[in-house]
């Protein structure tokens, strides 16, 4: 569904890609902070760059509205 949302960015720079990240799939130091999920969400720049992992899609979401981009799920 491609809808335009009056108040969120839309293209450019603007977008960041949410995808959900097996915990097992991380450096050691970083599943120690995890706890038990056994997954997380990461947020990423469109050139790849992580820009943060959070406990659950919706406060991926969140973070990033909030930071006025415009996430979108890979899967």
């Amino acid at each position: 569904m491609n809808t335009s949302f009056d108040g969120f960015p839309q293209g450019g720079p603007r977008i960041v890609y949410v995808r959900p990240v097996a915990v097992a799939d991380l450096p050691d130091d970083v599943r120690e902070q995890v706890g038990e999920a056994e997954v997380i969400y990461s947020v990423h720049a469109p050139d790849g760059q992580r820009l943060a992992l959070v406990a659950d899609r919706n406060l991926a979401f969140h973070l990033a509205k909030a930071h006025d981009f415009a996430p979108q799920s890979v899967h």
